[in-house]
């Protein structure tokens, strides 16, 4: 029977050297949707996508992905069960080349062909990439390398992709391009949850949205009944 949820957060707790960040979170991320986590820095955010990507072990609570109780587990499992991270900051590796950068997303794949595939598939998306595959990633502007990172998440071919902070140090005529992009990816049959801390940005492109609060959700529902709402416009829209 398939599961009811892509992703199942419950009661998630964690932190850093004993230090709680999460008090115990909770959410669902039906398959097909693009899901915000929306909030101000330090609310908590970037913990929960790490905590989930099997990068920090949670204290308490538990993640189901696809059904499947996958709490604690390690993050190169995560991605070879088609959950994959695409962390803040871009990080990708700037003395390789935009190819090379892309075939390390395909590390679980031994198939050469299904490689060349998927690299199609990203160029499609983005085809910025395909001009520029013999230059080296650092040398890219900062909108080029958010694209090769999203697009190194996708070869490993996903069915979730967690999505952090991709507004984060973009010019602002580039954040709505980048933006534009998950919508793309969804269309493509994966499923989004994305944090983000542009709230407005981020629930336009979004089907639901939480919004969290030092390490708890204080509100969620329907990305357009949350930018309707009057708590939302005066805490993070300036109105």
């Amino acid at each position: 029977m398939m599961a009811d949820f892509a992703l199942e957060v419950k009661n998630l707790c964690a932190g850093y050297e004993g230090v709680p960040v999460l008090h115990g979170i909770s959410f669902e991320v039906k398959e097909g949707e693009i899901v915000a986590i929306v909030g101000a820095n330090g609310a908590g955010k970037t913990t929960t996508l790490r905590t989930i990507a099997g990068l920090l072990r949670p204290t308490d609570g538990f993640v189901k992905f696809y059904g499947e109780d996958v709490t604690g587990l390690p993050a190169h499992i995560m991605v070879r069960k088609g959950l994959t991270y695409v962390p803040e900051g871009r990080r990708v590796f700037g003395k390789l080349s935009v190819k090379e950068n892309l075939e390390l997303g395909a590390f679980k794949e031994e198939s050469k062909e299904v490689v060349e595939q998927r690299l199609e598939w990203v160029y499609s998306l983005f085809p910025i990439l395909k001009e520029r595959l013999t230059q080296k990633a650092e040398t890219m502007s900062g909108g080029e390398q958010q694209m090769l990172a999203i697009a190194r998440g996708l070869m490993s071919a996903p069915k979730v992709i967690l999505l952090d902070e991709l507004s984060l140090g973009l010019q602002p005529s580039l954040v709505e391009k980048v933006l534009q992009t998950v919508v793309e990816i969804r269309r493509h049959r994966v499923t989004v949850l994305m944090v983000e801390q542009r709230v407005l940005e981020a629930l336009e492109i979004a089907d639901r949205g939480y919004v969290i609060q030092s390490g708890k959700v204080v509100l969620s529902g329907m990305s357009k009944d949350l930018l309707d709402s009057d708590e939302i416009k005066r805490a993070y829209l300036g109105m």
